[in-house]
């Protein structure tokens, strides 16, 4: 048996050199752009050298691949290589009719293969058509048309026309779902990016129908689902049927599936590491198990994994997790184990036309030299895409110069990053309205700039914020403001006008503890007029101030969006620096949450401030604490507390303490509207620079329902409340509704 082998390698060996033959010449024909040098070196050719059948088919492809060829023909004869070739006629001119906007034109350029000054290859052209239509549909044009004319100039040039019909932006409609038997309908519309078109969305890009958008609403409604424990929830299908007058009606079809609780949770620890190290983790598994399944949850025992790795110092550490679906619920199981010892060698970062390569870097929590795993490259990726400035990041690993190390290969899709908003709302508190502009990428520093203005009956407020993100580097935040702020209300007898500018920084302390430092400076301009108070004439002047600012946020929530579980508490403190009348506030609030059905999100809020001048110094008027209308319900704004002659003043202290929960199915899903039944408690209190006005220490308190109606002309909320304690000097408000909306 043995010997057969030998003699059938023997024969292959002898059968590949009988038909190899040295290249003595080489003869190239049929070049007229391209140089006998440059085809030479394309097709990695050599002069005296064995080439074998294998290796003529090798030069082919290579020749072919470089796309300037139609035609390639080689012949090996008498030691002379011939090569003769029929270039592809070059594009002369690409022109682009029927399209108006330069910068849909030059992504246009950009997208095609063919291009000016390149090989016109007609298989190409089918296939740009096509991204042209991708490209216009993305953009909410699903209908265009897009043809493509050649012109010939001669044998070695080409005009490429391309004319098109971009047609009408395709809107929705209406959006509407199939098998939600467990959540809500609005609920599922606040979770989806798309919007139906409304005549005050008129600048809003998420009421026109893409298949980008409908990528994203199948996403994050798999999230969502699968955050309530529907671990098995399908988006079956999704359609859109174009009505008559060529509007979309979107309908996504979605099987719930069952809904698990987690039954298990447990840590496999490769025998490299000390299991010990991980023991702590147990007492976090014990707080999840019997607990609905949600991948926020699992990312938490993550993070808490990934610290004791960096405490501990471990390297070439990498971990999965395993979920096993039972009858009794989901088994959990994290897979700690030592990775290949493998370093990265570099990182090449491609893509990125406008933004940056400081920025992206800057990003990474894996650098050149690092020793290389999976879980910190991951986690790499998916924080240059919490950025929000790229419209894709992907990235491929390829194998070093030599073994042990690795190229990170990174690349990015540019996004349009500036953003544009409006809202308006009016309700029994009078009107509002507001704008904003917001670019979240500046220069390509991947800095922030926003200015917004809010305008009511009574006040204008101007402001302009400037944020890096990651100054320097160290994860920290660096941010500066500017805020203009002008109050005029006649009925009480003056106006104000605050001027004020904030340099501060913020950065993550601790897991879930974030922290914030700042300076504030304002200049405070209080003119009153005939009718004002004696109190508010004694105000009156030209005040300025510089008070140090800090905060700490511990956040335990499952998620920022629409919490189900967990609690927030803030702690925030005013300190002067200098002041013409100097004062000390603070404010301390929090939060929890707790998910009872589906459907049915209890909350419960404690809100504290208080503010007390330092010495014989008396806190201004605009420094007077008050409640808002969503802290106390049943009263009208700033109306309760101590009265200084008719006006509400504000006080010293306020506190408020607010227990929420929606109830489910009271009106039919087609309605759109949640109800809320809600009990609030409240109290304003203190004058310091008075004492004979009253001090006002009774606890207000009132209940009743909240009503959110996504209606024809907006959304709109409603509150009817009923006192349960009160002041005779308070003003109550028994029904409130609000009509707001962005557009």
């Amino acid at each position: 048996m043995l010997k057969k082998i030998y003699i059938t390698l023997l024969l292959l060996i002898f059968t590949t050199t009988l038909n190899a033959e040295i290249v003595k010449n080489l003869t190239i024909e049929g070049n007229k752009r391209v140089s006998a040098e440059t085809i030479k070196i394309y097709g990695d050719i050599e002069i005296e050298t064995d080439l074998s059948e294998k290796d003529l088919n090798d030069i082919l492809k290579k020749l072919y691949s470089t796309n300037f060829f139609e035609e390639v023909k080689i012949e090996l004869k008498n030691n002379n290589l011939i090569i003769n070739v029929k270039e592809y006629p070059v594009v002369n001119q690409l022109i682009i009719l029927g399209e108006d906007r330069n910068t849909y034109k030059e992504q246009i350029r950009k997208l095609i293969q063919l291009k000016e000054n390149k090989s016109f290859v007609r298989s190409f052209l089918a296939k740009d058509i096509n991204l042209i239509k991708k490209f216009y549909s993305s953009a909410g044009f699903n209908f265009s048309k897009v043809e493509a004319k050649v012109k010939k100039i001669n044998e070695a040039n080409v005009d490429l026309i391309i004319e098109i019909e971009r047609g009408e932006k395709t809107k929705i409609s209406s959006i509407n779902f199939i098998g939600n038997k467990l959540v809500k309908t609005k609920r599922l519309k606040e979770v989806i990016a798309s919007e139906e078109d409304k005549f005050w969305k008129i600048i809003s890009r998420n009421t026109v129908l893409s298949e980008n958008l409908i990528g994203l609403d199948k996403r994050l409604l798999i999230n969502y689902y699968k955050s309530l424990g529907f671990y098995d929830v399908i988006i079956k299908s999704n359609i859109a049927k174009i009505n008559v007058i060529g509007n979309a009606e979107l309908t996504y079809t979605i099987e719930e599936g069952k809904r698990y609780l987690i039954n298990k949770i447990s840590t496999n620890v490769d025998e490299t590491f000390d299991k010990n190290i991980f023991f702590s983790l147990n007492d976090s598994y014990k707080k999840y198990v019997g607990d609905y399944y949600s991948p926020f949850k699992i990312k938490k025992l993550l993070e808490e994994l990934d610290e004791i790795i960096v405490n501990n110092n471990l390297q070439f550490v990498e971990h999965n997790v395993q979920e096993k679906v039972t009858d009794e619920g989901i088994n959990i199981i994290f897979n700690v184990f030592e990775g290949k010892k493998i370093l990265v060698e570099r990182i090449n970062i491609t893509g990125n036309n406008i933004t940056n390569e400081d920025v992206i870097r800057g990003e990474l929590l894996i650098d050149e030299g690092d020793p290389f795993t999976n879980l910190n490259l991951e986690k790499s990726i998916a924080e240059i895409k919490q950025r929000n400035i790229f419209k894709n990041v992907t990235y491929e690993v390829n194998e070093g110069s030599e073994d042990g190390l690795k190229l990170i290969n990174i690349n990015v899709e540019e996004k349009p990053t500036g953003e544009i908003s409006a809202g308006a709302g009016v309700g029994t508190n009078g009107g509002t309205f507001t704008m904003g502009v917001k670019e979240n990428n500046w220069l390509g520093e991947g800095k922030k700039v926003s200015f917004d203005i809010v305008l009511d009956e009574e006040s204008l407020s101007g402001t302009i914020n400037y944020s890096n993100p990651n100054y320097d580097f160290l994860g920290n935040s660096l941010n500066y403001s500017a805020t203009s702020e002008k109050n005029d209300k006649p009925d009480l007898g003056y106006e104000n006008s605050v001027i004020s500018a904030s340099v501060g920084t913020s950065f993550e302390q601790y897991r879930n503890v974030r922290a914030h430092l700042g300076l504030n400076a304002s200049i405070d301009d209080l003119q009153t007029q005939n009718n004002a108070s004696s109190s508010l004439k004694k105000q009156s002047g030209n005040f300025s101030e510089l008070a140090g600012t800090y905060n700490f946020t511990f956040d335990k929530r499952d998620r920022v969006f629409m919490p189900t579980s967990g609690s927030i508490a803030k702690f925030g403190q005013s300190i002067p620096i200098y002041a013409d009348k100097s004062f000390i506030a603070n404010t301390f609030s929090f939060s929890t949450y707790k998910a009872l059905s589906e459907n049915v999100i209890g909350s419960s809020k404690l809100y504290v401030a208080t503010v007390n001048g330092v010495g014989d110094d008396d806190v201004r008027l605009s420094k007077r604490k008050n409640l808002s209308t969503k802290r106390l319900r049943g009263f009208e704004r700033n109306k309760i507390g101590p009265i200084d002659g008719k006006d509400h003043i504000g006080g010293n202290y306020a506190a408020a303490l607010n227990f929420e929960t929606t109830l489910p199915n009271i009106l039919p899903d087609t309605t759109n509207t949640d109800i809320s039944l809600f009990l609030d408690f409240g109290n304003v209190w203190g004058v310091d620079y008075d004492s004979t006005i009253a001090d006002s220490n009774k606890i207000r308190s009132s209940t009743g329902i909240t009503a959110n109606w996504m209606s024809p002309i907006g959304p709109l909320s409603f509150v009817i409340s009923q006192n349960l304690s009160k002041e005779d000097t308070d003003v109550t408000e028994s029904f409130n509704f609000n009509l707001g909306t962005t557009f």
